[in-house]
């Protein structure tokens, strides 16, 4: 029997704004009730989706806080707290872990292109900063650099609160080793939402979602549909979303899934800088495929 704390369906939580700019922390709230209700196993603040560059570490904090409090006991709440510079990523850790973060969420350090050696001894930093479990964050197509399987497996065999991988790398050989080689106790999630059924298949032990911001019951019950062995409604439910999946990522993230939630009457459609509104064409086929699913 698996001993996994981090599993199952993890939202990566959108930061709502207000008009001004300005954190939206009653629209936050509403979201947190949102997934409480759906049943949401892990809610995520601050995240790439929740627009983290662009927050203040004051903001992340406050931003943690609030939704550490709106959950309660119903949900882990694991928070973003990732920097390319491992000092800031320390202090943002620390600052996550005081703020109530259960679970630190830290991004592979981007722009710098580290050498493995540079990775692990970034994580084994932040890690030993720290008494809460670190999901380590490879994102290659953000980050410029791939952490490779053997470095995670490195920092998950020395490193007791080393936990987890978001892994959004989409190299199913690199999965595929960190699920056959890791230690009982380090959870394997996919990051990308259209690999979640044939992620799950090899063994994988859930996701961290930007589809379950708008889709929560749905993506819940593909990860548990695929846990239990009934691969033909994880099919079914799949192919329901797919399209859903795909076109949350037909502009940077979250752009789309904020317009999405927009209709949905759940955040302002407002970004900040350098982030920016897509196009009229893009909003009517996000628009078109929200009305056939009957979210709007």
């Amino acid at each position: 029997m698996s001993n996994r704390l981090i599993s199952g369906s993890t939202v990566a939580l959108v930061t709502p704004f207000k008009e001004n700019g300005s954190v939206d922390y009653e629209a936050l709230r509403r979201l947190v009730q949102f997934h409480r209700e759906a049943r949401t196993d892990i809610v995520l603040p601050c995240g790439t989706t929740g627009e983290s560059p662009t927050l203040s570490d004051a903001e992340q904090a406050e931003i943690i806080r609030t939704v550490r409090d709106e959950a309660g006991s119903s949900m882990m709440v694991a928070a973003g707290a990732g920097a390319n510079s491992t000092a800031h990523a320390v202090e943002l850790a620390r600052n996550a872990e005081k703020a109530g973060a259960q679970a630190i969420l830290s991004v592979a350090p981007y722009y710098n292109k580290p050498s493995q050696e540079g990775f692990y001894q970034h994580f084994r930093h932040v890690a030993e900063a720290v008494s809460v479990p670190i999901i380590v964050y490879n994102v290659p197509g953000r980050t410029a650099s791939n952490v490779s399987a053997e470095t995670i497996l490195r920092l998950a065999h020395d490193c007791d609160n080393v936990l987890a991988v978001k892994e959004a790398s989409t190299n199913m050989e690199q999965i595929m080793t960190l699920i056959d080689e890791r230690p009982e106790r380090f959870s394997v999630m996919t990051g990308e939402d259209g690999l979640m059924l044939p992620f799950m298949a090899l063994g994988g032990d859930g996701v961290i979602s930007v589809a379950a911001n708008q889709v929560p019951k749905a993506v819940k019950a593909l990860i548990e549909a695929t846990k239990t062995g009934d691969l033909n409604e994880a099919r079914k439910l799949n192919n329901k979303y797919r399209k859903l999946f795909r076109l949350n990522f037909i502009d940077s993230n979250p752009v789309p899934v904020k317009y999405a939630l927009s209709l949905m009457g759940m955040v302002e459609e407002v970004y900040r800088l350098p982030l920016v509104p897509m196009s009229d064409a893009d909003k009517a086929t996000m628009k078109a495929e929200l009305k056939k699913l009957g979210l709007i």
